[in-house]
């Protein structure tokens, strides 16, 4: 997918679209994961739909609950997903940040030919 070490850089623009291709792979893994939430809430704690969709995103987000959780069922489901969505944007930010950081690294070893 990247250019190895002896090849040169590739062009802005095709940087660009992979820059673009990274964010798109990171909104489809938060997506993933904030349906996962949203369909936990709804099922598991019977959280009404745009409550269960709030919840996943604050967690998701990392801001915390935002409604009162009823049983313990839901309760055990929203600290794994809270441990799952730390995951998530840990991966996410690593999508996002590859391309960049590649493109850096690989621009230090231009002058080596």
């Amino acid at each position: 997918m990247y250019e190895r070490r002896g090849e040169p850089l590739v062009s802005r623009v095709k940087w660009i679209l992979r820059v673009l291709r990274s964010l798109r792979s990171a909104l489809l893994v938060l997506m993933t994961a904030l349906l996962i939430g949203v369909m936990g809430y709804h099922f598991i704690g019977h959280i009404d739909w745009v409550d269960s969709l709030l919840e996943a995103s604050m967690i998701l987000a990392g801001m915390g609950p935002s409604v009162t959780l009823r049983n313990d069922a839901v309760k055990i489901f929203a600290s794994v997903y809270a441990l799952f969505s730390g995951f998530v944007f840990l991966a996410a930010a690593g999508i996002v940040i590859a391309p960049v950081l590649h493109r850096l690294m690989h621009s230090f070893h231009q002058d080596e030919k």
